[in-house]
């Protein structure tokens, strides 16, 4: 088990966590919208940079999600196919006890060709698909972008004006 790492400065901790499944958007809009955002000054999270060899993903994830002032779900159409997308969304940090109301945290949900219906590859708990399905109801009462005709550039210049 690689050691703890040092909680990083305040300055330094991300203002943005995005939440996609990787084979859907990371090259694509995913890769857009974080330059985006770093180059107006913005700090994201970003996986393959954050999380060291030996870590503990799920761990450094939720860590990261807790540190985050935004919660930008990039939901693209396998989105509620991947568990790791789906244990981001339902994380407490994220969507405590699922009442937006009380949370100071930014929710950004960006929508793509996106259908709210569980495909998932393996069998979970019925309690933890129960969660994962409350979390994605709650996730679409807020209101997002419909990405589905626009282009990635145009798309991430508006969010990033709405993260800053």
């Amino acid at each position: 088990m690689a050691p703890k790492r040092e909680r990083a400065p305040l300055e330094t901790i991300n203002q943005v966590f995005p939440s996609f499944k990787g084979p859907d958007t990371r090259q694509g809009f995913t890769d857009v919208l974080y330059h985006a955002l770093v180059d107006a000054g913005v700090r994201v999270f970003r996986f393959d940079e954050e999380i060291c060899k030996g870590e503990d993903i799920g761990e450094e994830k939720l860590r990261a999600i807790q540190e985050s002032g935004v919660f930008v779900l990039i939901f693209f159409i396998t989105y509620a196919s991947s568990k790791w997308c789906l244990m981001e969304m339902s994380h407490d940090a994220a969507f405590p006890s699922l009442d937006f109301s009380s949370f100071s945290k930014s929710h950004l949900p960006l929508l793509h060709d996106f259908r709210s219906k569980l495909h998932l590859e393996e069998p979970f708990a019925p309690e933890v698909v129960k969660q994962w399905q409350m979390a994605l109801r709650e996730a679409g009462k807020i209101k997002g972008w419909e990405l589905k005709d626009r282009g990635c550039s145009s798309s991430a210049s508006e969010i990033r004006r709405t993260s800053q």
